[in-house]
């Protein structure tokens, strides 16, 4: 593909666009900027650090910064260099945009393969794609343009949206709800029972999980993830969130729309999300913990009680991100502050 052709399927790309062909080089992959070789298409962010290796780059056309105090500088650089580039507000999107077309994935044929199993009484749309031993039981829906990879297990009472997408392995509890574009990964589990237990004198009696797990439109849930079902009620995750590996969600959890969850995130039962939050690598919430609408948990850090919207915590227990720096910054001088703390005690006792 002709990098003049590319542009053309770039969603910020206009014909007023700041842009150079050069050559119009062909196109036929795509690599990060400090490996690309000959043919291959980069990008780069404003402020990165890696915009000195534009000097060396291998690459034959760049997605570059439209803005920012560098991006007439990389422009001039990649010019001189003989390099096609275009300009773009957001590089990484346009990126991404490539590589879609760069590397399109072919979507599995309508069909159900011999060793599906479908019981008699699932309703499964005709153009769905069901691959090797899937599973599909009783009383569940499989609506149109969906894809079940090997292996897939659909228990009973389960309801999946329009154009979803269910990847080996992956386990779907009764009483699961997903809405249209759902992707769900590899070894994920949706609606499993609960952690829920009642302390008798006679030891652990288990709490019946009657609820519900609903992943609301466009939801991406990660390969190995958890997501349990309440004992009542339901467990909802909003539109738009995408959900990283090995993360666990607990029963009876809420989130906004469009949050972001990194591995191993674990959420206990009864938190609340807003919108847009996100949580890094190791966050932990206890339960009935709040995050208000685009807020932030730094990594590792653990939330005991409520975060404000927009605000940005960080340490264990979460405090606020500026305040955890300042005391990061005074924990190395622990040591010194407590001798020099001892000299002035024995100072004053002599």
């Amino acid at each position: 593909m002709r990098f003049s052709e590319l542009l053309t399927q770039l969603s910020e790309v206009s014909e007023a666009t700041p842009r150079q062909l050069a050559h119009d080089p062909e196109v036929g992959g795509a690599e990060s900027i400090e490996r690309a070789s000959g043919g291959q298409l980069s990008f780069l962010e404003a402020g990165s650090a890696l915009a000195a290796s534009l000097a060396a780059t291998g690459a034959s056309a760049l997605l570059l910064p439209a803005r920012g105090e560098e991006a007439e500088a990389l422009q001039e650089q990649a010019s001189a260099r003989g390099l096609a580039w275009v300009a773009l507000a957001d590089p990484r999107l346009g990126f991404a945009e490539a590589l879609d077309q760069l590397y399109p994935r072919p979507r599995p044929q309508p069909g159900v393969h011999a060793t599906a199993v479908v019981d008699a009484g699932a309703d499964v749309a005709p153009d769905v794609h069901l691959g090797a031993h899937v599973v599909v039981a009783t009383g569940s829906s499989i609506a149109g343009g969906c894809v079940l990879h090997p292996g897939v297990v659909i228990y009973a009472d389960v309801a999946i949206g329009p154009d979803c997408e269910i990847h080996a392995g992956a386990v779907l509890h009764p009483g699961s709800r997903l809405g249209r574009g759902c992707v769900v990964h590899s070894n994920a589990v949706i609606g499993s029972e609960g952690f829920g237990f009642v302390p008798t004198a006679s030891g652990w009696r288990k709490m019946p999980q009657t609820g519900r797990v609903v992943l609301e439109d466009g939801v991406e849930v990660g390969c190995g993830s958890t997501i349990d079902r309440p004992s009542v009620g339901e467990t909802r995750i909003g539109a738009g969130t995408k959900i990283d590996n090995l993360v666990h969600i607990g029963h009876g959890v809420t989130t906004g729309r469009g949050c972001a969850l990194a591995a191993q995130v674990g959420i206990a039962g009864g938190a609340r999300l807003g919108n847009g939050v996100i949580l890094a690598g190791q966050v932990g919430l206890a339960n009935k913990a709040v995050m208000g609408d685009r807020s932030i948990a730094s990594s590792k850090s653990g939330i005991h009680g409520e975060v404000a919207p927009g605000e940005v915590v960080s340490g264990y227990p979460a405090i606020p991100n500026r305040l955890w720096l300042r005391c990061s910054a005074a924990f190395s001088k622990l040591p010194d502050l407590a001798k020099a703390i001892r000299a002035l005690e024995k100072r004053q006792q002599g």
